[in-house]
């Protein structure tokens, strides 16, 4: 209902035209503001000064601020014109068109001051992940995520890298934007960039021997990576445990909480350490295995220059190729299978370098080389040695003149029995005729 007041009953229509402000109508893409007539669910009707009744309907009643479900009848909202008039007479609006262009205000101030914004990803792809606020794309590269986000994965796998980055759909993170353009609708956002401040303060308060606790960001073949405070740091395969480790997937996985401490810091990198959070075994290792004294363990594996015993968890030993058996080696996986145990003499003890050197030389058990065993118990030969009795192969002329010559010797063999049966009745007969002459 609208209320009008006279102030003169006795102006003409003239003067009153002539008193009257001019009536502007709403232009296609302007915004305007307006006080609203009523609403329900997805659809909004608005007074336009008077001039004219705007309606806002469907996806153009939502945008990012939630505007329709906090208006009521009587609030003065602003809107963007994206139609002149429909069947009814109404000027079209849109709510989520006027946060669209409220948001690119906030968004290039935000580029000019630094400030940083919260967004919420809508979807990844292998290159990073994607944003719509109004309508408004944004896309923040893989190499601008934070470390804790960064999808870490053994050889640049891109299917890993994507199902990682899948997990952060629907996850709000704290940007700055570090690109901006109206025109073209884009914008590249950075996580790493607003987390920069933060990272700096961090950086600052630690030094070698910190001990701090975070999250593991990734795991490879050389090591893990742990995040903390904005940082990121890796503990090196040889600062995991204080034993030999092969795989760093056995301690740890992704996610998981673990303390460690700072053993190195150069510029923004980090070296950790997990294994100097408990006791070094090593520190004691004289007195477990006094040099001199016999020791029992199994074969683990086996390298170039010798094998390797595992006496407990964390300590290993070295049998030297020189020390495995009296005659000289060439390979000990000759001489050693891994699994097997063995009993070896304590020769040397070097705990700043952890090693412990074995011998089997001492023992008083003649070790022999699996083919000489082979051969004795068995009397089977290994394939070496039956390749080394195997005759080369021969060409073709070689074996046509064997065949040749093969030929050549059973013709004579089969020429000779037959002579030999021939000659054989001369014999008896010959022999008959002596015994007839004795007789007479």
């Amino acid at each position: 209902m609208f209320m009008f007041k006279i102030i003169d009953e006795n102006l003409t229509m003239e003067e009153l035209l002539r008193d009257s402000a001019d009536v502007v109508k709403p232009k296609l893409g302007s915004v305007i503001e307006g006080c609203v007539i009523s609403m329900k669910k997805n659809h909004l009707v608005v007074d336009l000064n008077g001039v004219a009744v705007g309606i806002a309907s469907g996806k153009d009643t939502h945008d990012s601020f939630g505007t329709m479900k906090e208006l009521k009848e009587g609030d003065m909202v602003k809107a963007v014109v994206i139609q002149d008039e429909n069947e009814h007479g109404m000027v079209v609006l849109s709510l989520r068109k006027a946060s669209q262009s409220a948001r690119w205000d906030r968004f290039e101030a935000c580029y000019k001051t630094g400030e940083m914004i919260e967004v919420m990803v809508s979807q990844a792809n292998k290159g990073g992940l994607l944003l719509d606020i109004d309508g408004i794309k944004g896309f923040i590269p893989v190499s601008q995520l934070a470390p804790v986000h960064y999808p870490r994965v053994e050889g640049a796998n891109t299917t890993q890298i994507l199902t990682r980055l899948q997990k952060l759909v629907g996850v709000k993170l704290n940007v700055k934007v570090i690109n901006i353009d109206r025109e073209s609708g884009k914008m590249i956002l950075s996580e790493k960039a607003a987390q920069q401040e933060e990272s700096r303060d961090a950086l600052s308060k630690l030094i070698p021997g910190s001990h701090v606790v975070g999250k593991i960001s990734g795991v490879v073949k050389f090591g893990i990576f742990v995040t903390f405070e904005g940082l990121e740091g890796l503990v090196h395969i040889s600062e995991i445990a204080w034993g030999h480790v092969s795989d760093p997937h056995q301690y740890a996985k992704v996610g998981d909480k673990v303390e460690v401490e700072v053993i190195g810091i150069e510029g923004d990198k980090l070296s950790l350490s997990m294994k100097r959070l408990t006791p070094d075994p090593w520190q004691k290792i004289a007195e477990s295995y006094p040099i001199g004294s016999t020791v029992k363990g199994v074969i683990n594996r086996f390298s170039p220059f010798g094998a390797f015993v595992q006496l407990k968890d964390d300590i290993n030993g070295l049998i030297h190729l020189s020390e495995i058996a009296d005659s000289k080696v060439d390979d000990p996986e000759d001489f050693l299978t891994v699994g097997e145990e063995v009993e070896a003499k304590v020769i040397n003890i070097d705990r700043d370098e952890h090693r412990i050197g074995l011998s089997l030389k001492g023992m008083g058990i003649k070790k022999k080389a699996k083919k000489k065993v082979e051969k004795e118990e068995g009397g089977e030969e290994t394939a070496e040695e039956v390749k080394k009795d195997k005759p080369a192969k021969k060409g073709k002329k070689e074996e046509v003149k064997e065949e040749v010559a093969e030929t050549v010797v059973l013709e004579d063999t089969e020429t000779s029995k037959e002579e030999d049966k021939e000659e054989k009745p001369k014999k008896k007969v010959t022999k008959k005729k002596k015994e007839e002459a004795e007789e007479k």
